[in-house]
Formats: structure tokens, C-alpha cells, sequence
């Protein structure tokens, strides 16, 4: 049995915490936050704790913390047996330089607490200082997901800016047609088989090959029209920059 003490209580912990314990062979021994009111949701489900000095002995210690307090919290484990790692997409492996056992568990996806996954499709990325550890932390992911990648932190860094394109922004891209939508009375709902298809097509195709719409087209009476119903300049930035940026990557003269 791997036993396991979380550090956090946001939405990889909660995930993470929701896996490990519908899964054999890993028991979650405690989970730790600094406030009170944040562990809840774990509350009758596991031992709880505010106080750092009460962190139990633990086989792996998974630190689902924001990204600036990664080291100082790496810090205070350096003493414990136990194999240290945080859940972070661009925290370096050098970051918990202090603990002589150390790795990264980094699972690529974007989690909501309200949200249910099916946590076999999730691909974790891992690291670790030792073979020893890094097998370990691919025992840990074969319990929950059957995708478990060596990645290094260079690497991981590449990875988690490729995410933000294709999650982060593109989720930002959502939001302003829903805004354009409600503006107009328009129901967001209509748009929502077009994102299906839209992700559908990448699962078996490259994203530069399935490019669609007026910009690869180079129709500017449609980008001018587009323009003009633009009531931000904010989006109409964006509008511009993606337009040109399309046209760009795909060699259309301007």
C-alpha cells in the first residue's frame, strides 16, 4: 500500500483525492491546507490538518499547491524519508532542490471541483531525481490513468505553453462569442455542435490541416464586416492578430 499526504486543497487536490481513492493500492493518509475552511470537502473523509508540524510519515508527499509557494513548502519536507512532488505544469524539478527524494506529478488536464473526469484518458507527465522514484511515480499513475510520460522540465515547460494556447485561450475565445451570443439574444447553445466538431477533427487530424473560416480563405469583405460588428477594441485586437497570425502560418499574402 503507497501511502500518500497531500498539500492543498484547490482543484488538482480535490481530483487527485477523488482518483487515489477510488483506486487499490493507495491510500490517502492526510490531506493539509493552511486554512480551515478550505478542507471541507475532505472533512469525515480523511484525516485533516492546519498545522504543518502535524504532517504525517508518508510514502509520497504531493504537493497541489500554487506555483510561488512550491520551494518554501519543498522546504520544510526536506527532512522527511518520503518522496516529494508537486502537480505543477511549469515549476522546474530544481525547485525542490532542498529534499533529497523529488519529483513531479503533473497530470494535463484543466480541472474544475464541480466537474467529473474519467481519470483513465488523463495523461500524467513525470519526473523524478532517481530511477528508483520514477518508477514509483509510474506505479502511482497506473492506478488511476494508463498515460504516464517521461518528461523532463524543459519539456514540461514547452508542454504546459502548448496547454495555454489550446485550453486557457482558446477557452477565452469561448467566453467572447458567448458575450457576442447574449448581446444579441442569440443562444450559446447554437454554437456548441460546431466546438464539438471543431475538437473532434484534432483527435485524428492535424490542427494546421483542418483550418477553416475567412482567414485561411483571405475573404476580407468578411474580416472587414467582422470588424465593424465589433463593439471592443479589446476583441477586435484579437480578431486582427488572429486573422493575421492564420494567414501568416498558412503563407496567404495579406
Amino acid at each position: 500500500m503507497i501511502e500518500i499526504v497531500v498539500l492543498g486543497s484547490g482543484n488538482v487536490a480535490t481530483h487527485l483525492f477523488k482518483a487515489f481513492s477510488a483506486s487499490e493500492g493507495i491510500r490517502i493518509k492526510q490531506v493539509y491546507n493552511h486554512s480551515e475552511a478550505s478542507l471541507d470537502f475532505f472533512e469525515n473523509k480523511v484525516e485533516i490538518t492546519t498545522d504543518f508540524s502535524e504532517i504525517a510519515e508518508a510514502d509520497v508527499y504531493i504537493l497541489a499547491l500554487k506555483d510561488d509557494v512550491i520551494p518554501q513548502t519543498a522546504e520544510k519536507l526536506k527532512d522527511r524519508s518520503g518522496l516529494v512532488v508537486h502537480t505543477s505544469g511549469s515549476v522546474a524539478l530544481d525547485a525542490l532542490s532542498g529534499c533529497s527524494r523529488r519529483g513531479v506529478f503533473y497530470p494535463l488536464q484543466t480541472f474544475s471541483k464541480d466537474n467529473e473526469l474519467n481519470y483513465s484518458e488523463i495523461p500524467f507527465c513525470l519526473e523524478a531525481n532517481s530511477e528508483e522514484d520514477l518508477q514509483l511515480l509510474k506505479k502511482i499513475a497506473d492506478r488511476i490513468s494508463g498515460k504516464a510520460y517521461d518528461i523532463s522540465s524543459e519539456q514540461r515547460k514547452k508542454l504546459h505553453l502548448s496547454a495555454v494556447f489550446v485550453c486557457n485561450f482558446v477557452n477565452h475565445l469561448y467566453a467572447v462569442g458567448e458575450q457576442i451570443c447574449q448581446k444579441s439574444e442569440i443562444p450559446f447553445d447554437i454554437l456548441k455542435p460546431l466546438i464539438k466538431e471543431t475538437a473532434s477533427k484534432v483527435q485524428h487530424a492535424s490542427p494546421a490541416g483542418v483550418q477553416t473560416g475567412p482567414a485561411i480563405r483571405n475573404d476580407q469583405s468578411t474580416i472587414n464586416t467582422h470588424l465593424d460588428l465589433l463593439e471592443s477594441s479589446e476583441n477586435r485586437k484579437i480578431y486582427e492578430l488572429l486573422t493575421s497570425a492564420i494567414q501568416t502560418f498558412h503563407g496567404k499574402k495579406l
